[in-house]
């Protein structure tokens, strides 16, 4: 007698190969993610910087002690706001501005940072 189909054994084979490419699916999406997501954090920090050396600085001849859209207008208002929904200046935001060198809110350094997921911190510090 010739039965068609398939054997228990066949089957959690099969089984067993579907999950293991599906985790590596999940892991590789994961990873996939979070480069995009640093990059978006490398976007914002060079917009920043940007904003910083060719708008702010030439016209005020110093650095502001802090950052944000009110003082800085020339950078899209969304990259303010890091991949997790943080604004930089709020302590859980993965973006950092630090001035030094200040006087009366006129500050001679900074230094922009990110924190990246996939790789070491991404830094930016003043040119002038």
């Amino acid at each position: 007698m010739n039965k068609k189909g398939f054997t228990i054994l066949e089957i959690i084979i099969v089984g067993v190969f579907a999950s293991l490419l599906l985790i590596l699916f999940f892991i590789q999406k994961s990873n996939i993610d979070a480069f995009n997501r640093d990059d978006d954090r490398k976007t914002a920090i060079n917009a920043m910087y940007y904003a910083l050396e060719e708008s702010f600085y030439p016209e005020h001849k110093y650095y502001p002690e802090t950052i944000s859209e009110e003082n800085i207008k020339v950078i899209d208002p969304a990259l303010w706001t890091d991949p997790n929904g943080f604004n930089l200046g709020d302590p859980l935001s993965s973006y950092s501005y630090e001035p030094a060198n200040c006087k009366d809110g006129k500050c001679k350094e900074y230094t922009l940072k990110a924190q990246l997921e996939k790789e070491d911190d991404y830094t930016k510090y003043n040119r002038n």
